[in-house]
């Protein structure tokens, strides 16, 4: 899909980026969305980080009709955004408008973290492709650094600042995307396990016995090893090929590749929610939803798909 397309496919739907630089230019721009949403008779969703939910908590109307969501505990993972969160949300409401706030940006991200969050940005017009509603997207402008910004130029068609809307002439979604499918190092330290049977046994007992040894508890040790045996039978299935596993870390979290010769073409694999009706191809959204962070590199020539845990979260 070229930026061309993505514009014609997402006439319906507006992806705007608030740009906002106090709190007061934050209320100023939020508010009033919400409360012309409310006044149109439209679902109306807030997901912001827990500061500026407070903010908002404190300025909107208790009896108003706004489902409130925090995001640094919902779009942790920027990859579970759209299935989770935006998706989630407008599917309750099928053939009718939505309104949603949508902060997957803070200066507090981690570099890996804000390289994902540009593409979950980037894919959210293709992921809305047809369908009708509004995504209100707030920058921190004061905290943010100018490529931040420039980011959100490039995967936002409209820009809000100091109260003046204008189409962004840098608006080019596709291209963000595919600026972050870029290499991913070995983690630090990466012990190899090699992955050639539909057996995840031993997979299984080498995760758990790696997440226990760096400070997993079991719950999330458990939630480890199935992301990697997702992963691994993934390979094995519709690759078709043998998947090496590397576990391995990184500061305060666990970080385990699978790395394989497959290729995924579709970017939204894994982020759309799956239909009650499909009972498989539903691995990768699982993995998005049990990881504190997903990375891909996919090419022709293989992929990686690279999970994280925090030790203690």
């Amino acid at each position: 899909m070229t930026a061309s397309t993505a514009n014609t496919v997402a006439s319906t739907f507006a992806h705007e980026a608030l740009l906002y630089r106090s709190d007061a230019e934050y209320l100023a721009g939020v508010v009033p969305y919400i409360g012309a949403g409310l006044a149109a008779g439209e679902p109306v969703a807030v997901a912001v980080p827990t500061r500026q939910l407070g903010l908002l908590r404190a300025e909107l109307d208790h009896t108003a009709d706004v489902r409130l969501l925090d995001m640094t505990r919902v779009g942790r993972n920027p990859g579970r955004i759209i299935a989770a969160v935006l998706r989630a949300f407008a599917d309750a409401y099928p053939g009718r408008g939505i309104r949603v706030v949508s902060q997957p940006v803070w200066p507090e991200r981690s570099a890996a973290e804000y390289a994902a969050c540009v593409q979950h940005e980037g894919l959210v017009d293709r992921a809305f492709a047809g369908r009708r509603g509004t995504l209100l997207c707030p920058y921190d402008a004061a905290g943010l650094t100018p490529a931040a910004l420039a980011d959100a130029a490039t995967t936002h068609s409209v820009l809000v600042d100091g109260g003046i809307r204008r189409p962004s002439d840098r608006y080019a979604p596709d291209d963000a995307v595919a600026a972050g499918n870029v290499p991913l190092a070995v983690p630090p330290g990466a012990e190899p396990f090699t992955v050639d049977q539909p057996d995840m046994s031993g997979l299984r007992h080498r995760c758990l016995d790696f997440a226990v040894r760096h400070g997993l508890t079991d719950d999330r040790a458990q939630d480890l090893a199935l992301a990697l045996t997702e992963l691994a039978c993934n390979s094995l299935e519709h690759a078709r090929s043998s998947a090496t596993v590397l576990f391995g870390t990184t500061g305060s979290r666990v970080v385990c590749q699978v790395r394989d010769a497959g290729y995924l073409a579709d970017p939204l694999a894994g982020r759309r929610p799956a239909p009650p009706e499909q009972l498989r191809g539903r691995g990768l959204l699982l993995v998005h939803q049990l990881a504190d962070l997903v990375r891909v590199h996919t090419t022709p020539g293989g992929t990686t798909v690279e999970v994280q845990f925090e030790v203690g979260g």
